[in-house]
């Protein structure tokens, strides 16, 4: 038997919740944005009048404004929306056990095991949600239905605000096929500049493509793509309140002045790796792939990734992969707008910690060393706050950085 799933999407999410605030903002053009006379604001998220002007998401203030002059910019407040969240996940799980975040705003709900007090109709339960969600707290939602995780997101994306859209298993070739590619889950910019010599331009073009091919051209991730587009997610959702380990861990920084000197790249590069690390050590996680991207003022991005030697979560030896990537692809004197970094093909770290030789030399000696090092950090953090200490090294000379929004 099939299962019932639904992802449920808020509408707007961040610009909703201010909104709550400003009912008489309504119907005017609105955006949620990082500090306006800073090098690093963009935009947030947007109401429905905004995204009627073109303005997108991620893009920067003055571009926005270009599009929409009228536009009324609102500053963000994280703690509103996590604690919104809360409330919402909460009546998701009155239906269900299984109910798994996918960020802030989205959630899969499982409700084959619910679905039967409601006519067995996951449409009327996703209609239900709706009209919860709208007259208790006064948001949005869109539900996509189907019967895996992947069209279920689809099916949420498929028609906004506030609709319910349900994709059943003879709805793939004319509904899900269709869509580009990029609609897909997982399948980002990368991937599809990727798949796109290769004539992939739709999901219907990427199921019908030879998955062995696939695999040797995106690795692992190929075939993974290739069942999602066949309709093949047998995927759990998981339990409420469960841990999920990250697929990735990432953290990026606009500078308030641009880096031109292996001496600030370097400083900036250990401040991020710090962060990484210590996120990869909270979740008891190691990294295999190490990603750096760096974006220059005009706002071009370049993008670089290699395998670490080692698996890791040590911030000393992410700095010195990521310094490396950048030999490859940046030459002093030219400028850093943004940096970022990013942890991939993460898997456990008992998986990981394998003695490669019988007689411990001195890099296994200096890991250990490394190891305590950085575990006494995170207990000094954990009782005195994250700015209570830091690696030797860790902040860029006069550039400090501002967090990306």
């Amino acid at each position: 038997m099939d299962r019932t799933i639904l992802h449920c999407d808020l509408n707007c999410f961040f610009a909703s919740v201010e909104l709550l605030g400003h009912p008489e903002l309504r119907d005017l053009p609105v955006a949620v944005c990082g500090d306006p006379t800073s090098r690093h604001g963009v935009i947030l998220a947007k109401n429905e009048s905004a995204k009627a002007f073109g303005v997108q998401t991620a893009e920067t203030i003055w571009q926005a404004r270009r599009k929409c002059p009228e536009l009324l910019l609102l500053p963000p407040h994280h703690r509103e929306y996590r604690r919104i969240s809360r409330l919402v996940n909460a009546i998701y799980q009155e239906y269900t056990d299984r109910v798994e975040p996918f960020g802030v705003d989205e959630s899969w709900l499982d409700v084959t095991d619910a679905i039967h007090l409601f006519g067995g109709d996951g449409k009327a339960l996703a209609d239900t949600l709706r009209r919860r969600i709208r007259e208790e707290l006064g948001l949005t939602i869109s539900v996509g239905v189907s019967y895996n995780k992947t069209f279920a997101k689809l099916g949420s994306d498929y028609k906004k605000p506030d609709a319910t859209t349900v994709i059943a298993r003879a709805d793939m070739e004319r509904m899900v096929w269709p869509l580009p590619v990029g609609a897909l889950l997982f399948v980002g910019r990368a991937t599809q500049r990727a798949l796109e010599p290769y004539g992939v331009r739709t999901i219907g073009d990427l199921a019908a493509f030879d998955p062995g091919s696939l695999e040797t051209l995106l690795g692992k991730l190929g075939r993974q793509l290739h069942q999602y587009a066949n309709g093949l997610d047998t995927e759990p959702v998981a339990l409420a309140n469960a841990h999920t380990p990250p697929k990735s861990v990432g953290s990026g920084l606009t500078f308030s002045k641009n880096l031109t000197t292996w001496e600030a790249v370097r400083g900036g590069t250990a401040l991020l790796a710090d962060r990484v690390a210590t996120e990869l050590r909270k979740n008891a996680m190691v990294c295999r792939t190490l990603q750096v991207t760096l974006r220059d003022p005009n706002f071009k991005d370049i993008c670089r990734q290699r395998p670490v030697a080692t698996p890791t979560q040590f911030a000393r030896e992410l700095t010195g992969e990521a310094v490396e990537i950048l030999k490859a692809c940046w030459r002093p004197g030219s400028p850093i707008r943004a940096l970022t970094l990013t942890a991939q093909n993460l898997c456990p770290q008992e998986e990981a910690w394998e003695q490669t030789s019988l007689f411990p030399g001195p890099d296994d000696r200096a890991r250990k060393k490394q190891a305590r090092l950085e575990a006494a950090m995170d207990t000094i953090r954990a009782k005195y706050g994250d700015g209570s200490i830091a690696l030797g090294g860790t902040a860029p000379q006069s550039a400090p950085g501002e967090e990306m929004e």
